[in-house]
């Protein structure tokens, strides 16, 4: 098993053994463990959920999608494939790239130059064709998350502004950044917050027990700091 680095260890000892922060303790920790480290970049602030559910039972798969009230900290890369008049109100919406089958035929040749695509319905007969190229990158358009949609403009404007997705995944482990270290305190503290109602509130009827079971948040290349799961039971 690799060590870690003096840097890294050196945060750890910022850290109280067997606590759970509050979240607002917990934020301030992991930008005191991200000056520790002092890495050359500004570093994501990480937030993970592990849930008591079932990820192998449909009815127990904990997914949606929320806007951060303050995005996540970078410029989020739209394409749009659609046809028509959704193309204009894509592109007055904000979207960086749009365009047809053109379009899939240069995701087809290696092209994926952007970060979010969104389609229209009528055009999933082509971008269905993309799934082996989409789909493990997280790029797949899919209704549940509302890339899959004729109101073009509300959806690149939800992503431009911060709209991230949340699925769990095979082990209950929900993992998504919400913003950057450099953000002011209230801005990491209600994205943050923002996330973890959404999530309480996608609870399954069908899981039982303890459904926060660990919430977890870190800087990009530091050590977890752990929340105090408590306060999110329901």
């Amino acid at each position: 098993m690799p060590k870690h680095g003096k840097k890294y260890r050196a945060a750890l000892e910022k850290i109280e053994e067997g606590r759970k922060y509050s979240l607002e303790e917990g934020l301030a920790k992991v930008k005191e463990i991200s000056a520790v480290t002092a890495r050359k970049f500004d570093e994501t602030v990480e937030l993970t959920m592990w849930l008591g559910v079932d990820p192998r039972k449909a009815d127990q798969l904990v997914r949606g999608t929320v806007v951060l009230p303050h995005g996540v900290g970078k410029t989020v890369r739209v394409l749009v494939i659609a046809q028509g008049e959704k193309v204009r109100e894509a592109e007055e919406a904000g979207a960086d790239m749009t365009g047809g089958e053109d379009v899939v035929n240069r995701i087809k040749g290696g092209w994926l130059d952007f970060d979010a695509v969104i389609a229209t319905p009528d055009m999933m007969r082509l971008v269905g064709q993309l799934g082996k190229v989409l789909g493990p990158r997280g790029l797949m358009p899919n209704p549940k998350t509302g890339t899959v949609t004729f109101d073009v403009a509300t959806a690149v404007r939800e992503t431009k502004a911060g709209k991230v997705e949340y699925r769990v995944d095979k082990t209950g482990v929900i993992h998504v950044g919400i913003g950057k270290v450099s953000f002011a305190d209230d801005a990491l503290r209600e994205n943050a917050q923002t996330l973890i109602d959404a999530v309480v509130k996608a609870k399954p009827s069908t899981a039982k027990g303890k459904y926060v079971k660990k919430v977890n948040l870190a800087p990009t290349m530091g050590p977890g700091v752990l929340l105090d799961e408590t306060a999110y039971a329901r």
